[in-house]
C-alpha cells in the first residue's frame, strides 16, 4: 500500500485526522510529528505544525542528511511566512525569499519523494483576520501573491498543485471558526477534497 507524508501549517493538522480516516485501507499516513505541542497554540509554529517556508526547507535539509525518503510528499507552507508586523509591516518571509525558499523546497523534495503534490495556501479575510489576531496581521492579497509565486514554479516544473485555497475558498466567511481556521465540519470537506484529489491522480497506480 502506498502512503502520504503531510508537512504543513496548522490547517493541515486540523484536517488531518478526517484525511487520515478517509484513506484508511487504501492510502497510508503520516506527518510531521508534534500534534499535542502544536495544538497549544496554532500560531506558533512548533512540533507538527511545519512552520514558513525557511523553517520547512531546515526541516527537509535536516531528514535528507539522514537519507529519508517519502512515497508520497504533500506539503504546503505560506501563512506564517505573510504574517505581518503591526509596527512595521514587514512581512515574516518576503516574497522574494518565499520564492527563493519554495524553488529549494522543490529541488529536495523531488529528491527525497516518489511523488510530490504542493498545496495552496488558504484563504485569509482581512477584517475577520486582523480584527481577531492581536499580534500580527495578514491580507488576502498576499495569500494571492504568494500563492501565485508557488503556482508559477510548480507549473514551471510541471508538478501537481492541490488547490485547497479554491476549494476552501467557496464556502466563504461562515467556514471560519477564529481568525484563520476553520469549523470542524469545513475540516471534514477539506479531507474529503484531499481524498477525492489523491484517489483521481493516482488511480492508476495500485494503492
Amino acid at each position: 500500500m502506498r502512503s502520504i507524508f503531510v508537512i504543513g501549517d496548522s490547517i493541515s493538522i486540523q484536517y488531518g485526522p478526517y484525511l487520515k480516516e478517509q484513506l484508511e485501507g487504501d492510502l497510508g499516513y503520516d506527518r510531521k510529528r508534534g500534534d499535542a505541542q502544536a495544538m497549544i497554540d496554532l500560531d506558533q509554529p512548533l512540533g507538527a505544525n511545519g512552520g514558513d517556508s525557511s523553517m520547512v526547507l531546515a526541516y527537509l535539509e535536516s531528514l535528507e542528511a539522514l537519507g529519508t525518503k517519502y512515497d508520497i510528499l504533500l506539503l504546503n507552507c505560506g501563512l506564517h511566512d505573510i504574517k505581518t508586523d503591526l509596527v512595521t509591516g514587514s512581512k515574516q518571509i518576503s516574497l522574494e525569499q518565499y520564492r527563493h525558499n519554495i524553488s529549494e523546497i522543490v529541488d529536495k523534495a523531488c529528491k527525497m519523494s516518489n511523488s510530490f503534490v504542493w498545496i495552496r495556501t488558504t484563504d485569509v479575510i482581512d477584517p475577520i483576520h486582523n480584527a481577531r489576531s492581536r499580534n500580527f496581521h495578514r491580507f488576502h492579497s498576499d495569500v494571492l501573491d504568494y500563492n501565485a509565486a508557488a503556482d508559477a514554479i510548480m507549473r514551471e516544473r510541471g508538478l501537481s498543485i492541490l488547490d485547497l485555497y479554491g476549494f476552501s475558498r467557496k464556502f466563504g466567511e461562515t467556514a471560519f471558526c477564529d481568525h484563520v481556521h476553520y469549523t470542524d465540519e469545513v475540516r471534514k470537506l477539506q479531507a474529503a477534497f484531499i481524498t477525492g484529489y489523491l484517489h483521481a491522480k493516482f488511480a492508476e497506480q495500485k494503492f
